[in-house]
């Protein structure tokens, strides 16, 4: 077992690790104020930005990194662009992984978000307006603190999606050695050389660190309570 474990490739849980907080930061400055607009207002295509936002939940992960790496690919206008003015290719790379891992968790930050707006009291944000303070002050120092339980819940859900994630990841970014080779593709890798020992070290740090997470959310919330 020490064996085994001194021959394990740590590297792509560093990678995991990185992408999960990368996407978790992205998104949550990306979908907060979206959330807060969302749930707090009535426009033309509300129904249809919700249904767009939700649509990673149901779509199989095949289907959506198919159309991630179409999109993404050198041949698409979006890809050739980012190639011809900023010589990023993204595709089979890091950064397409985030922006993949961003399309494919967005729903696991948003929903909880709108949620909380929509529970919190609208009299709250209307004191705010009376007494002069703006969208962005109202939307940082009082809706906010008011649903930390939902900005919680957000945050841990979309890291821990982000984290064990295995389809969009393969398609997007394959599987390159100490670039895109995240801990599930490493889990998938060690199975398929027939290397169990590996694989069940992998699996069993993969387990350990998914329930450290959610002991320290749980055990943060009775605290608090």
């Amino acid at each position: 077992m020490l064996e085994t474990l001194a021959k394990v490739d740590y590297l792509p849980f560093y990678i995991s690790l990185k992408l999960a907080l990368i996407t978790t930061i992205i998104l949550f400055v990306l979908m907060l104020p979206l959330a807060y607009i969302v749930a707090r207002k009535n426009f033309y295509g509300k129904a249809l930005i919700e249904t767009i936002f939700s649509l990673p939940l149901v779509l199989p992960p095949s289907v959506l990194g198919f159309y991630l790496l179409v999109a993404l690919s050198p041949r698409s206008t979006f890809g050739k662009f980012m190639i011809d003015h900023f010589d990023i290719h993204m595709a089979f790379n890091f950064t397409g992984l985030i922006i993949g891992s961003c399309v494919y968790s967005l729903p696991f930050m948003f929903q909880p978000l709108v949620s909380g707006f929509r529970s919190m009291p609208s009299s709250l944000v209307e004191a705010s307006y009376s007494l002069g303070k703006g969208r962005i002050h109202t939307l940082l120092s009082v809706a906010l603190p008011n649903i930390r339980p939902n900005v919680i819940n957000a945050l841990v859900i979309s890291f821990a999606h982000t984290l064990g994630e295995f389809g969009v990841v393969l398609f997007i970014g394959g599987n390159i050695g100490k670039e895109t080779r995240v801990a599930s593709i490493a889990i998938y890798n060690a199975v398929e050389e027939l290397k169990f020992d590996q694989a069940h070290v992998y699996s069993a740090i993969m387990v350990a660190i998914s329930f450290l997470v959610l002991f320290l959310v749980y055990a943060f919330g009775t605290k608090r309570r």
